[in-house]
């Protein structure tokens, strides 16, 4: 994934810290088209540690790529796995009862949403998703 950020600082180890616009799961501009994102999420931006081999300066704006596939792993651990545990567990309690079908899937999910939220963290403390600078841009 390629996206364009700014840097607000250089740390002491040479990396930087830049500021990337968040993008919405799509991958676009959600703003444009009226769709189901709101205005809050289109335009937030995240703070990350990229490596700087370019050297770029606080205040410069960046050209920053980030792994594609892993990132694509998350997603589908964030959005799919709570999904796909509580529809796992509906249909294994739904031959009981449907009572019992909708309790094992709303605990299926609310498992899903707690490995997603283990992942996450792991993933943060290994740095399982990297950030390069890889050019220099004009201002935007």
């Amino acid at each position: 994934m390629v996206q364009t950020a700014k840097v607000t600082k250089v740390l002491p180890d040479g990396r930087a810290e830049v500021s990337v616009r968040r993008q919405s799961a799509c991958g676009h501009d959600c703003s444009k088209c009226g769709g189901g994102c709101s205005e809050m999420m289109v335009s937030a931006t995240v703070a990350v540690i990229a490596d700087n081999p370019v050297r770029a300066l606080p205040g410069d704006s960046v050209t920053v790529e980030s792994s594609t596939g892993r990132i694509l792993g998350a997603a589908v651990v964030v959005y799919l796995v709570p999904f796909l545990l509580f529809f796992l567990g509906y249909f294994l309690g739904a031959g009981r009862s449907e009572g019992v079908g909708a309790a094992l899937g709303g605990v299926g999910f609310a498992a899903g949403v707690a490995l997603a939220v283990l992942a996450d963290r792991r993933m943060r403390r290994g740095r399982a998703i990297t950030f390069r600078i890889t050019a220099i841009g004009p201002e935007t």
